[in-house]
């Protein structure tokens, strides 16, 4: 298991957890040097409660800029757009989860000038959304070659047209369309194709209501800590979540469509060394465990995350024998 014991201790308060090593928001945001990069975040930085520039992060419209801001800042991709209501990824927790599967594959550094002449590592991104963020990085950090699936068109669409803008991408990032919400790999993964991982950040609500209601209590919880008054129905801005094109729910929730991932991962198994999953809740963890050593997976391994007083999991698991 991957932890981190990084950082200076404060005096005052407990050290924070940090990120990967290498991801370069470990010392947090740099906003007057991301507003003269990217000027429509200027508007929406101002002071906190404590005196230090911040945005509003329950504001889909501010956090979605600074995401552009970061983009542009330090991965060199413009004009980063999603439709209204899609899902609006935190830039830096995606980052880690870019760098810690480079790890799980011993890859020691970022690309520093990725080259299109020589074989890369191979991503699947699994419901890569509308805002495509795995492949994106991954193109731009490390040069690997990716594939972003999703059962939406529309989602489809707008990565689409964040490629086009961006040729850095246009030969590393290719768009599939699954045709069946039933099938994860199949219909994706082609005769004689290999993939070194892939990715995916699993819808964790079970129907639409819960997605609100979640939602709901995250825009209550950044109202809480700013000191501000919690929302209602009433009164409460667009809420970060996909609905239309239901990224943060589907039929049995997170539990279900892991059970469905690793399923399906057992008939790929040829063709994909390193199958991995973000795990929002820790109680699924056991049970996919289970299934995945059932299955007779060679290797499974949990990477913890952390940002914060916050603590994700990444769930990795392979049936290829790897030499020791």
């Amino acid at each position: 298991m991957s932890t981190l014991h990084r950082g200076k201790k404060s005096q005052t308060k407990p050290a924070q957890k940090r990120l990967h090593p290498r991801n370069i928001h470990n010392q947090g945001y740099d906003f007057p040097s991301l507003t003269k990069s990217y000027p429509p975040l200027a508007p929406h930085v101002k002071a906190n409660a404590h005196g230090n520039l911040s945005i509003d992060f329950a504001n889909p419209l501010a956090v979605k800029a600074l995401n552009a801001a970061l983009l542009k800042r330090y991965y060199n991709i413009i004009d980063w757009d999603i439709p209204e209501g899609a899902l609006c990824p935190p830039i830096p927790g995606r980052v880690d989860y870019i760098h810690y599967i480079a790890e799980l594959l011993g890859v020691r550094e970022p690309a520093q000038k990725p080259s299109g002449a020589r074989p890369g590592i191979a991503m699947l991104d699994i419901g890569t959304g509308a805002n495509g963020i795995y492949p994106i990085l991954a193109c731009s950090i490390y040069g690997w070659q990716c594939v972003g699936t999703d059962i939406s068109a529309r989602s489809l669409d707008n990565v689409a047209s964040i490629i086009a803008k961006n040729p850095k991408l246009a030969n590393r990032f290719t768009l599939r369309r699954q045709q069946d919400r039933n099938r994860i790999f199949e219909g994706i993964i082609q005769a004689g194709e290999f993939f070194d991982v892939s990715v995916c950040n699993p819808p964790f609500h079970a129907s639409q209501e819960d997605a609100r209601k979640g939602s709901q209590r995250k825009t209550n919880n950044l109202a809480h800590n700013r000191g501000a008054a919690p929302s209602t129905p009433s009164n409460s801005p667009t809420l970060n979540f996909g609905g239309l094109d239901a990224e943060l729910w589907c039929k049995g929730g997170e539990r279900m469509f892991l059970k469905k991932l690793i399923k399906e991962s057992q008939i790929y198994s040829a063709q994909c060394r390193w199958f991995t999953s973000l795990v929002s809740k820790s109680g699924n963890i056991k049970p996919a465990k289970k299934l995945i050593h059932k299955l007779g997976a060679t290797d499974i391994r949990e990477i913890e995350m952390k940002q914060g007083n916050k603590i994700t999991r990444v769930l990795a698991w392979t049936f290829i024998k790897t030499p020791d």
